[in-house]
């Protein structure tokens, strides 16, 4: 018989996974002292009935809770600023991150940034820059994911937009990581396919990316692999079933596995699509699906002996380079996923502009390959083509 899917972890910090475990969320909250949080979800979520399921549920519990949604699919730093107004206004001692990435990397941001004094882009992850934090005036999470994507819900950053370079840039602080996360695969149940598609894309895109990066972190590796295994035993089923809790539940733990394996590195998938995604608005896991082939074309020389040794593990028939990249466009296919950067809105104007953004991004450190302008030109042009 089975195990069932259910299962208390401190990797690293402590997840409360399971599907009905969103019960537990009132208990939680009381157990880190807190007695008026402020949820913090996007406007989609804010109108749905989990939502207010959640607020009453904590009400009843003796919590003053309160709902803030003002936020944007590719958070910015004025969501993030209207937050802390609304937190400091009323007197909150905690925040509950509830959403896919958008609602969790603002609310993560909005609790980093609940005493300090300094302007948030003082925190971006360059160097030794998180050091210049008051780590008293960090405010503890607990975090509720509803998509399989991102799984910010056990990472120590976010990524936020600055509206004016329109660059998105990654805020970090190693406190910044959730008290509890509550990942329960019932609360993705209602996730359309395709932006189920979409978020499975990016956990994906997370542990791909973080088992190619150079550096010997073989922790890192290993759940990466581990990840991509349950991408693609679960991702489909989860898309042509949105009720199949099996398979949600295996995505859920794909996401979490992916930010916490990037801590090794991420590469130029990531790098083209920041860019992309600060400028046009678009879908971060759509627009890292698309990256995806042109990336690994362009790393071969670098990657080719490890990608073949996933491909084993993985169990594929073809056990190589090219049957990896084969698999990778079939899935692509398979999901209903856009095959070129144009399908996307990109044009061929953007592309110096682009090229120049993902040369400096902090990701662009980790590909394997170094990457300069040329070569992100050279990996936009081949994505806009569909040339592989």
């Amino acid at each position: 018989m089975a195990s069932p899917l259910v299962g208390n972890w401190n990797y690293p910090t402590a997840v409360k996974f399971g599907a009905g475990r969103i019960r537990e969320l009132p208990d939680h909250c009381k157990a880190l002292g807190w007695r008026r949080p402020l949820l913090v979800t996007d406007p989609g979520l804010a109108r749905l009935p989990m939502i207010d399921a959640a607020m009453q549920a904590a009400r009843a519990a003796g919590l003053d809770v309160a709902l803030f949604s003002e936020l944007k699919p590719n958070p910015v730093a004025k969501n993030v600023e209207d937050g802390i107004t609304v937190l400091r206004a009323g007197r909150h001692d905690g925040v509950i991150a509830w959403g896919g990435g958008s609602g969790l990397d603002t609310a993560k941001a909005i609790a980093f940034m609940a005493g300090q004094t300094r302007p948030m882009w003082d925190f971006e992850d360059i160097g030794d820059w998180w050091t210049r934090a008051d780590p008293d005036g960090i405010l503890p999470v607990v975090a509720v994911p509803t998509t399989s994507g991102t799984g910010s819900e056990t990472g120590r950053a976010s990524v936020i937009t600055d509206e004016r370079t329109h660059t998105k840039k990654v805020i970090f602080h190693p406190r910044m990581m959730p008290a509890i996360v509550i990942a329960d695969p019932e609360l993705t149940v209602g996730l359309p396919p395709q932006l189920t598609a979409a978020t499975g894309m990016d956990a994906f895109a997370h542990c791909l990316e973080a088992y190619c990066a150079p550096g010997y972190h073989p922790y890192a590796e290993g759940i990466a692999v581990e990840g991509i295994r349950l991408v693609k035993a679960f991702l489909p089923r989860a898309v042509a079933d949105g009720t199949d809790i099996e398979a949600r539940s295996h995505m859920l733990a794909a996401s979490q596995m992916g930010s916490t394996a990037f801590q090794k590195g991420l590469g130029a998938i990531h790098s083209l699509s920041h860019p992309i995604g600060a400028v046009l608005d678009t879908h971060h896991g759509l627009t890292n699906a698309v990256a995806m082939p042109y990336v690994l074309a362009f790393n071969r020389a670098e990657i080719e002996d490890k990608i073949v040794r996933l491909a084993r593990w993985i169990g594929l028939s073809d056990a190589s380079f090219d049957g990896f990249m084969s698999w990778v466009l079939e899935l692509r296919r398979t999901l209903h996923l856009p095959h070129t950067f144009a399908e996307i809105g990109v044009k061929p104007e953007h592309l110096d502009r682009f090229s120049e953004m993902a040369a400096v991004d902090p990701t662009a450190g980790g590909n394997p390959l170094p990457a300069g302008v040329p070569e992100m030109r050279q990996m936009y042009e081949a994505g806009m083509a569909g040339r592989l």
